[in-house]
């Protein structure tokens, strides 16, 4: 190969995008954007929706930084946005009720009341043949020195290739005070509800299962265990189908308590609850979950394998 013929491989366009900048090309994954956000497919099928512009949910909540549509494996939408019984609710999405400053409330985070997130930076990556979304949101309030930012919010969710009947949908969700003495806290009740939250579709005969068996919802928490699946006939076949979530050891509360509901709400892995908890300006709180989309009930994924393969990481 003669000098010239070498210098035009190396400088081709292909050559520079798959050879020296691999992490910015994969030919399954696809970003697509528009005025509202940002569309991860594989193959040409959506996987989610990320919300990035400020939404007005019934005419009344202000809303962004969440996932909706989720579609499952069969391409039919599993989340749901706004329903009837609780206006609030959008898909997959991470929220606190109460928000402090010195003792002080700031807002309502759950309804996003006073409170609102300023997307600065949405980066979109190619990371070892997955798919990564990297947020940094600032948490402001109107009740707080001219909507001053005083946390700051950076997410990363990685979308791993379908395999074997099943998706891989990794959240690390880390928040750090921007000031001193902010506090965050889930409902000041019995339930505590608050952190990491999916609103999906919930159709009738819907079953949970933890590491010891089924799961019975209640109106309190639960503590089953660091992982619950929860399944059902989702979609227009009628087959079954469902998604698990996964705690990882490294979250703060683990084996973090579960909030189910088999009718008209969401289901939480509750962090940190009713109590209020410091937000460290030195060092964030982060908190991992895995969302894992699949065919079949629980029987049809081992997930207390899967469970241990995420630990390790």
């Amino acid at each position: 190969m003669n000098n010239r013929l070498l210098l035009m491989i190396l400088m081709s366009p292909l050559f520079v995008s798959c050879c020296i900048f691999p992490g910015r090309q994969n030919p399954a994954f696809n970003f697509t954007e528009n005025d509202q956000g940002i569309q991860v497919s594989e193959k040409g099928i959506p996987v989610f929706f990320y919300q990035q512009k400020t939404k007005l949910l019934a005419g009344k909540y202000n809303c962004n930084n969440y996932l909706h549509p989720v579609y499952s494996l069969s391409g039919d939408t599993l989340t749901e946005e706004s329903p009837e019984d609780h206006l609030n609710h959008r898909g997959i999405f991470w929220s606190w009720h109460q928000h402090f400053i010195d003792n002080q409330s700031v807002g309502e985070g759950w309804l996003l009341e006073s409170i609102y997130q300023d997307i600065s930076e949405v980066r979109k990556e190619f990371i070892k043949g997955n798919a990564q979304l990297n947020l940094t949101v600032l948490w402001k309030s109107s009740l707080f020195q001219n909507g001053k930012p005083y946390i700051e919010e950076k997410t990363k969710i990685t979308v791993y290739p379908e395999d074997k009947y099943i998706r891989k949908i990794d959240f690390e969700i880390s928040l750090i005070a921007l000031v001193p003495n902010v506090q965050i806290g889930g409902s000041d009740d019995e339930k505590g509800y608050g952190g990491f939250c999916t609103r999906v579709k919930m159709p009738d005969g819907l079953v949970f299962t933890s590491t010891d068996g089924p799961v019975t919802p209640q109106n309190t928490q639960i503590n089953a265990g660091p992982w619950m699946d929860i399944s059902g006939k989702y979609g227009r076949k009628g087959e079954t189908s469902g998604f698990a979530i996964l705690c990882h050891p490294g979250t703060p509360n683990y084996p973090a308590p579960w909030i189910l509901r088999q009718k008209g709400s969401m289901q939480n892995i509750v962090f940190p609850g009713r109590e209020r908890i410091n937000v460290p300006m030195e060092k964030p709180i982060v908190l991992r979950y895995r969302f894992i989309i699949h065919n079949g009930n629980s029987a049809s994924v081992y997930l207390p394998a899967m469970q241990l393969e995420y630990e390790k990481m």
